[in-house]
């Protein structure tokens, strides 16, 4: 899969400015803050309808605009498919796919593929389990509509049940909890049971990387610290269950004390726990060697590899480190972003070379 085209309107520091990209190496470089990461999110936003930057869609919208808009045409298998979004002030979108308004955000994901790494995604290693459950959660819908809409069912019925958690009436409590326990748990193990099989394959492929990555000096492990295996129907009967003995710490804290929505993944090297013994340089080692495992779980599942969308990754990582980078990626469309090319890193002579300047492209080579 690889994208052919993209227009921004109004989106960050771009007034309107068109990208066509080639299937393998496209590089955007120019000096920082000129709108480089801007492209890139625009491309991840087509994907996922989601960005890694802004917890707020009407974020984007260039300053003193009303609408932004972000238009992109990628090629896979099965065919070209279209995307564009509209942003509105009030925080509104529309989301068209060839050129057909849908309703729901779950009819985006899966049209395009893509894995986005920069800078930030440390947070995966080093931050709290919610960013450890985000990228689980946005790298497993992009794969699996019904995945998505669990997720959303789950997170509503959660919501409710916290709610009731906090009911002054403990035998209201007592009487209604169980039907929402019931809807709770089927869901749950809908979304346990596709992380267990997401890390299951993830994880030999994430070693195979981050050894390739540290020269074969480390060796990285991955686990799920949920506490449920098994089939759907296994972990939802034994996440019922724990939700039962868990009545009271519930009832005192307010909400729920477990479930996917408690979720982590732990990370050794060598046998230590990454998060806690592991260098910045390891640790960004160890989210790369994730981000590059995760399109080998894209292609596992579709025949085909996904779009990777490497934000400033390259500053971050010396230069055995960086060539190997490129090595990884060089039979799949991957744009980079950077200030300069280093021809001593990017040997080929056959690729993209996109210069950006101030919200516009000063120059492109082929």
């Amino acid at each position: 899969m690889y994208i052919t085209y993209l227009k921004l309107k109004n989106f960050r520091n771009y007034s309107d400015q068109e990208f066509t990209f080639k299937n393998g190496l496209n590089i955007l470089t120019g000096a920082n803050a000129q709108g480089k990461t801007n492209a890139a999110e625009a491309i991840f936003f087509l994907c996922t309808g989601y960005s890694p930057r802004a917890n707020r869609d009407k974020l984007v919208i260039k300053n003193g605009e009303e609408t932004a808009r972000i238009e992109g045409r990628a090629q896979s298998r099965y065919g070209e498919v279209s995307v564009a979004v509209n942003f509105y002030k009030n925080d509104n979108k529309e989301i068209f796919i060839n050129g057909i308004k849908v309703l729901k955000i779950g009819e985006l994901l899966g049209n395009i593929h893509s894995v986005f790494f920069n800078p930030s995604e440390l947070k995966l290693v080093q931050e709290s389990p919610e960013d450890r459950r985000r990228f689980l959660n946005i790298s497993l819908s992009q794969k699996s509509k019904s995945y998505f809409y669990a997720l959303q069912r789950y997170n509503k019925i959660l919501s409710q049940r916290n709610n009731l958690l906090k009911e002054p009436n403990v035998s209201l409590i007592r009487e209604t909890l169980p039907i929402w326990d019931e809807q709770l748990c089927k869901e749950a193990g809908k979304i346990i049971a596709q992380r267990n099989d997401f890390l299951k394959e993830l994880a030999p492929i994430a070693e195979q990387k981050h050894s390739l990555l540290s020269s074969g000096k480390e060796i990285l492990k991955m686990k799920t610290e949920s506490g449920y295996f098994g089939s759907e129907q296994d972990i939802a009967y034994a996440l019922k269950e724990d939700l039962k003995t868990a009545f009271e710490k519930d009832i005192k804290l307010g909400f729920t004390s477990i479930g996917p929505h408690r979720d982590d993944i732990k990370f050794t090297l060598n046998g230590d726990d990454v998060r806690v013994f592991g260098s910045q340089g390891q640790q960004r080692t160890v989210a790369l060697s994730i981000k590059l495992a995760e399109a080998e779980t894209f292609y596992n599942r579709f025949g085909e590899y996904p779009i990777m969308i490497m934000d400033d990754v390259l500053s971050e990582l010396d230069k055995p480190r960086q060539r190997v980078l490129m090595k990884s990626v060089e039979n799949v469309q991957s744009i980079f972003t950077t200030t300069h090319v280093d021809r001593t890193v990017v040997k080929s002579k056959d690729f993209c070379h996109i210069v950006i300047d101030n919200g516009r492209i000063k120059s492109v080579k082929n």
